[in-house]
């Protein structure tokens, strides 16, 4: 099979999703108002609550919510077989992952840009409240180490990588400055400059790599996690218009760049797909992933369908900044949607390997070996890039690999494989460390409300000590695990919390649509609720009995009891959703006007 035909119902399902379904939910269930005050307005303050054009808004919720998920997910999903995680995406996405962020984001907005923990206690109860900001602390902390570790595999050692990815916070806080309270001239003008200084970055990057500086940006592990510690603090402490927001505004110019031409490229090279619709391992057993199809797909697919973080970027920093009402649907819904389209192409381009070669990277030497596959064009790639390519496990390098392949398949592009190689490695580091700033921001807001509760000078966001401390405390949290975590161990974690958050979120949600008399509407985030805590649920159990507690050290013990803390609190979640929906149709409890004054 090829890949032509996967892209245009991509395509057209994407389409089809935003122009219905996604309208359907803003007039019938959501009742967007055009004319009501954000919170961007009625708190503006420069710092956090600022006003935003839609499209550098999109560009920062985009970049903050588009991590390693779908680029590393479904690559390891792959294992299984194309068809299964391609299915999971189209459907996932368009009836779960898009509710979900637009539905939060709108929540948000009209209580004020408060925190999903904050909307849980308002909307479902006191303990609720408290139970959700346990799951959410756990969950972005485990996020952000995940993230961390992707991407300090991907710039360790590599001066290229390191300096067009240092380039971006100069050339953003430039962009920053030139952009703050002007129109949409100079939005353009700092757009454009900033575009092409981003281009000369990644030009220029190999020749710096290449003269006497070169050995210096090759930092080793310990190096990039102080690094990239400090600069979470920075991100988190700084004004939003100054580095957060024209950084990530500037890497999705790149990520959707780069997204648009892999997708072009794709319907133009129209790559066999050489791996199995199914595989052997849908039963288990698979060297990757210990786990069958069903559930553990559905985790380690994780962002690329529906995140359980985007439900902190949609209730941190994106309801803070919203202009108007309206863009919550462009914003919430439409983000969600190009997210999809990443996973859909990444799970392509993984695909598009031959199937020894894809288990061939993505395995240890030892593993493969039992395997009884033999490589087919491992070695001539491995020749034009100048890598071993062999056991490079976490997804990440062959996702590059497949992607390289397909952009050097295009006219003219047959001798630079090498290069479009290191350029995909480097704009898998842009995804990544984007959700790593915004985490830390969003981290640090929930900090600074737990905080609040006995200090209340902490809810005060323009309060320089509490937002000092609060930061060093989430970046101490999530340093900590960066530290001492590996791949294997972070990333069963991060798939797990994330859906296990989504499933918290969906309950936040539909408690909001019962709360404001709409009950009839429930369904849109009932159904995607009810598959999403099935599936995660029963894969959080069989990782903890078949594969956490199994390891026999500190590391499993810790992951076990992470995992049944969080099934615990997204199981008191629900039976608390359900009693007050219960209360609510019932008559027992008032409902609230969704559209009614906060």
């Amino acid at each position: 099979m090829h890949a032509l035909p996967i892209m245009v119902v991509t395509l057209c399902t994407l389409a089809i999703g935003y122009r219905y379904y996604s309208a359907f939910i803003a007039s019938k269930v959501l009742a967007l108002d055009p004319t009501r005050v954000t919170p961007a307005h009625r708190f503006s303050d420069g710092k956090d609550f600022v006003p935003t054009n839609r499209w550098v808004l999109f560009g920062h919720h985009f970049a903050a919510i588009t991590g390693a998920g779908p680029l590393i997910g479904p690559v390891l999903a792959a294992q299984f077989g194309f068809l299964p995680g391609l299915s999971w995406i189209l459907i996932g996405v368009t009836l779960g992952g898009g509710v979900h962020d637009f539905v939060i984001l709108t929540a948000s907005v009209r209580r004020g840009g408060q925190s999903l923990a904050e909307i849980a206690r308002e909307e479902i109860g006191p303990v609720a409240g408290v139970i959700a900001a346990i799951a959410i602390f756990f969950t972005v902390i485990i996020a952000i180490a995940a993230m961390g570790f992707a991407v300090i595999n991907i710039l360790a050692e590599s001066a290229w990588a390191t300096f067009t990815i240092g380039m971006t916070i100069p050339i953003a806080l430039v962009m920053g400055a030139a952009m703050r309270g002007k129109g949409h001239s100079a939005v353009r003008n700092a757009t454009l400059l900033g575009v092409l200084a981003l281009f000369l970055a990644v030009w220029g990057g190999r020749g710096v790599a290449a003269s006497a500086l070169g050995p210096y940006l090759k930092l080793d592990h310990n190096t990039l996690i102080y690094a990239i510690c400090v600069y979470g603090f920075v991100a988190s402490v700084l004004p939003v218009w100054l580095l957060l927001v024209p950084r990530d505004y500037l890497s999705a110019y790149m990520k959707l760049g780069t997204l648009a031409v892999l997708v072009v490229g794709i319907m133009i090279v129209n790559p066999e797909l050489k791996m199995d619709m199914f595989t052997e391992f849908v039963h288990g057993k698979g060297p990757i992933i210990p786990g069958k199809v069903f559930p553990f797909v559905f985790i380690t697919i994780a962002c690329g369908a529906i995140s359980g973080f985007h439900s902190l970027i949609a209730s941190g920093t994106t309801p803070k900044m919203l202009d108007n009402e309206r863009d919550a649907r462009f914003i919430g819904y439409g983000a969600m949607l190009c997210e999809g389209l990443v996973g859909v192409t990444s799970l392509i381009a993984a695909a598009s390997l031959y199937k020894a070669d894809y288990f061939a990277i993505n395995v240890s030497p030892a593993k493969f070996a039992k395997l009884g596959m033999t490589p087919v064009d491992l070695q001539s790639m491995m020749d034009a890039i100048g890598e071993d390519l062999r056991g490079r496990t976490a997804g990440s390098v062959s996702l590059a690999v497949g992607i390289a392949k397909i952009f050097s398949g295009l006219p003219g592009m047959k001798t630079l494989l090498a290069y479009w190689y290191h350029f995909i490695v480097m704009f898998e580091a842009v995804f990544i460390l984007t959700t790593v700033d915004a985490g830390t921001r969003v981290a640090r807001f929930l900090a600074q409300e737990v905080l609040g509760r006995f200090e209340p000078r902490f809810r005060r966001h323009d309060w320089a000590p509490g937002t000092v401390i609060a930061s060093i405390l989430v970046v101490v949290a999530w340093g900590a695990f960066l530290r001492t975590g590996s791949i294997s161990t972070l990333w069963p974690m991060l798939g797990i919390a994330n859906q296990l958050l989504a499933t918290t979120a969906l309950c936040v949600g539909t408690t909001v649509i019962v709360n404001a008399g709409r009950a009839r509407y429930a369904w849109v985030t009932l159904v995607p609720l009810a598959f999403v805590a099935t599936t995660t649920l029963s894969a959080a159990y069989l990782s903890t009995v078949n594969n956490f507690l199994k390891l026999g050290n500190f590391q499993g013990w810790l992951d076990a009891g992470l995992s049944i803390s969080l099934m615990f609190c997204t199981v008191a979640v629900l039976a608390a959703s359900v009693r007050k929906w219960w209360l609510v149709t019932t008559g027992r409890s008032a409902s609230v006007p969704l559209a009614g004054p906060r």
